[in-house]
């Protein structure tokens, strides 16, 4: 039984170093090609996680050490703004009044028509030139503040 928490424990922190390695887009805009590896990453962990295991104890034991180490990460970096900062990230600025930051956009894996996709949707904006700030916020989603 040790095992499975250990287990657990460390396919916790791989996967999500793994995805933090995604960057911001993994998670706030997820496409139907990143719905289908995550499907896929937990089937090729799930063994991994239980081994020869299978009773419904060793799930549940599996399934309570993650839930486990979400809540203490996430009390944890509710305490700790730098550790929040760390595995959370920090919200970046993409565009400046009007002009698209395009150093800061390719390194967060986006396009310019990310932005104005966000823009229609949240303000119903048509163009940059209308938007003091565009943001990508902690969780990946893109914040538009119109001028």
């Amino acid at each position: 039984m040790e095992s499975i928490v250990f287990r657990s424990a460390f396919i916790y922190v791989a996967v999500f170093l793994i995805l933090r390695l995604g960057g911001k887009r993994t998670v706030g805009e997820m496409t139907t090609f990143d719905l289908v590896l995550l499907l896929i990453i937990s089937e090729a962990i799930q063994q991994s996680l239980i081994d020869d295991d299978n009773s419904i104890t060793g799930g549940l034991l599996a399934i309570t050490t993650l839930v486990f180490i979400d809540i203490m990460v996430s009390l944890i970096s509710n305490r700790f703004s730098k550790v929040d900062k760390i595995l959370n990230g920090v919200p970046l600025i993409i565009l400046k009044d009007g002009k698209p930051l395009l150093e800061r956009i390719k390194k967060s894996r986006l396009q310019v028509e990310d932005i104005l996709e966000a823009a229609r949707k949240m303000q119903g904006i048509d163009s940059l030139d209308k938007i003091k700030y565009a943001v990508l916020e902690k969780d990946g989603t893109i914040s538009i503040i119109p001028i």
